[in-house]
């Protein structure tokens, strides 16, 4: 007699992404796979004494999104810190830090998040001196939503060993004001890190991002603890949202430690891939001597380290984005095209070496020039070690020039967008961006549609904290963005299109598209349910939806009350 399923889902709305079976009712699973994908009728009639059954009520049921761009130890941490989403001005920065400053009295630092680039209005950069107008007797800093730039007031500026300056890394700045002392501004983490080191886990959430090497001295057993528990918090807070799979962009060996004791523990309910991270300062030969080792020690179906993250730029609103032209405007003051965190040969040879060793490649590219010399980066690699089935990723990609959108389908390298980051995405302000671009560049800005038509692969995700890690709000940004006007082409995504590039075109990513990503018979257990037939939304309304149980390996890690 047939084992029972452990669990059954019926009445619902199948998109499987299975081209022989592309719709169904009802599915089976049992021990962490999918045995039966069907009718109503056929899969009910496998229940057992024991067999969980789930009504989808008439809502989509698809494999659960995998976010293939997230800061999960950042992220997790971000959760429970003071947020500046929507604040706008010293009074209103005083109404929110002044009373959350008196509540925690024992804080070291004050660290806030999600604060503008025009927090105090268009084209106004946060200085010391307005930092201490809000709070000048305590530390205080606060992160813009990219993680690309932090203002600080004077106590905390004195206290990281900055307020005289700091020589930094390339690509990295601490802003002088006129009277010799730091301004305020910290760009790129070169010159942040030693704010973020007085934080409450002493800047261990970004330390794969900011180094890419594990925390000095090492964690003590308490920290690794408290830092374990915030994971499994995030963990937590993407199940919520439909959530079985992640990649992480900041990556040591510490993190996926901590992922290993989790999942050990039971306690890791998400999938996570982690890099090796390689930083601009760092030799070629770290890869060589380093990279293998730690991807050879994590190979588990939870926890893996398969990739290599490197930023060959920075971000288009603070001017550090890589562009092929100064930027108009101030920004481009001195004729500024942005700032190399690699110079270009020590990034190919990095490139070149990485693909050597059979990693899959993720770069952090924004800028039109950014973009280009990661494309130039990837071909010198292909034409030195040979074509293979590399799926190279480039991350953002916000403005490209025209001439070498048709490059990235040519070459094989796949496009990782986050809708959600996009003016047109209902989470930033939509005139931003466009300020700081040139009236011609603006064609090949957030160009998602034109990447996707030309062939290549397009992948969404967040970059979770950058952005929240909330599925729908992200879905929304690429079925219905904002019109912002003729001089901005219309890059409206399809819903199929959306969702395939958050769930089976993320497992192909990851190559792992036999075993995930789709929802047929010997896959992977990875399934959302939502509370919504999502192809019945008008896309405007699609955030009505939401998640209402997830699955992860065949067990419910989410369910909605």
């Amino acid at each position: 007699m047939a084992t029972a399923p452990d669990i059954i889902i019926h009445n619902g709305k199948l998109m499987t992404f299975d081209s022989d079976q592309p719709d169904a009712q009802a599915l089976a699973i049992t021990g962490g796979i999918l045995t039966a994908v069907g009718n109503d009728a056929d899969i009910r009639a496998m229940t057992g004494e024991e067999t969980l059954l789930i009504d989808a009520g008439g809502g989509t049921v698809l494999p659960g999104f995998i976010d293939s761009h997230v800061h999960l130890f950042g992220g997790s941490v971000e959760l429970d810190t003071l947020n500046l989403y929507g604040v706008e001005g010293i009074a209103a920065m005083q109404d929110k830090i002044r009373p959350y400053a008196e509540a925690h009295p024992d804080v070291q630092m004050i660290f806030c998040v999600m604060a503008d680039y025009n927090i105090l209005g268009t084209g106004k950069t946060p200085t010391r001196h307005d930092l201490d107008a809000v709070l000048a007797d305590r530390p205080l800093a606060m992160f813009a939503p990219d993680h690309h730039t932090v203002w600080a007031n004077t106590k905390a500026l004195e206290a990281a060993g900055l307020i005289d300056g700091l020589e930094v890394d390339a690509g990295s700045e601490v802003v002088m004001g006129d009277d010799g002392k730091a301004s305020g501004e910290l760009l790129e983490p070169g010159a942040y890190s030693p704010v973020l080191a007085l934080t409450r886990h002493a800047g261990r959430d970004m330390m794969g991002l900011t180094t890419g090497k594990d925390p000095v001295p090492a964690p003590t057993r308490e920290q690794r603890e408290m830092d374990k528990d915030v994971i499994a918090r995030g963990l937590q807070h993407c199940a919520r949202q439909g959530i079985t799979g992640l990649h992480a962009m900041d990556g040591n060996v510490y993190q996926l430690e901590l992922l290993a004791e989790l999942e050990a523990e039971g306690r890791l309910i998400c999938r996570v891939d982690v890099p090796f991270h390689l930083k601009g300062t760092d030799p070629v030969e770290r890869l060589t001597q380093e990279a293998p080792a730690m991807r050879d020690r994590f190979q588990g179906d939870k926890v893996r380290c398969q990739h290599v993250k490197m930023f060959i730029d920075g971000v288009v609103e603070s001017g550090t984005a890589l562009m092929l032209e100064p930027y108009p405007g101030d920004l481009g003051a001195n004729g500024n095209t942005g700032d190399e965190v690699f110079t270009q040969e020590h990034f190919v040879n990095a490139c070149i070496e990485a693909d050597r060793l059979g990693f899959q490649i993720a770069v952090h590219a924004i800028g039109d020039a950014g973009v280009r010399r990661t494309i130039d980066a990837y071909e010198a690699a292909q034409n030195a070690n040979g074509k293979r089935d590399s799926r190279h990723r480039i991350e953002h990609l916000e403005v490209m020039h025209a001439d070498d959108i048709p490059r990235l389908a040519k070459l094989g390298i796949v496009a990782s967008i986050q809708p959600g980051h996009a003016p047109r995405g209902h989470i930033f302000p939509p005139s931003g961006v466009g300020q700081v671009l040139h009236d011609h560049q603006i064609a090949g800005a957030y160009a998602w549609q034109d990447i996707r038509n030309s062939g290549a692969r397009v992948i969404f995700s967040t970059d979770w904290p950058v952005i929240p890690v909330d599925v729908m709000p992200n879905v929304k940004a690429a079925i219905a963005p904002l019109d912002l006007g003729p001089d901005w082409r219309d890059q409206t995504q399809s819903l199929t299109d959306t969702l395939a590039s958050y769930t089976c075109d993320n497992a192909w990513v990851e190559f792992n598209e036999n075993r995930k990503g789709k929802l047929k018979v010997g896959m992977m257990a990875d399934v959302a349910v939502m509370s919504h037939d999502l192809t019945a939304l008008p896309p405007a309304d699609i955030t009505q939806a939401q998640a209402q149980v997830t699955i992860c390996d065949g067990a419910v890690t989410f369910q909605r009350d």
